[in-house]
């Protein structure tokens, strides 16, 4: 499995204004062959910071997810509104269950 971390610092006020914007990506994404998930949150104690958490069976879906026009669109749309800073990471892991 491939999962994705981005941690995204921009201002209250831009995340309010992509609220549209990332909901579509969410929903758009969700939808594409070997998504998992995939999830916008705002930190509870940081209403600066913007998470997205992604999860996709394998490199090759997560390659053409890049590829899609919603990508596209939602980068064009985080051009505008620029992020202070944008770490983001990529794995490739292996789902453990210490409970059962």
């Amino acid at each position: 499995m491939i999962v994705v971390n981005a941690v995204v610092k921009t201002t209250p006020e831009t995340i309010v204004a992509l609220q549209g914007a990332m909901s579509t990506m969410e929903t758009a994404s969700r939808e594409e062959q070997g998504c998992l998930d995939y999830t916008f949150s705002v930190e509870l104690n940081d209403s600066s910071t913007l998470r997205i958490t992604e999860k996709w069976v394998t490199l090759d879906d997560l390659l053409a997810h890049f590829q899609t026009p919603h990508m596209a669109e939602f980068q064009a749309i985080m051009g505008s509104n620029p992020p202070e800073t944008m770490d983001v990471k990529i794995y490739e892991v292996q789902e453990i269950d210490p409970f059962g």
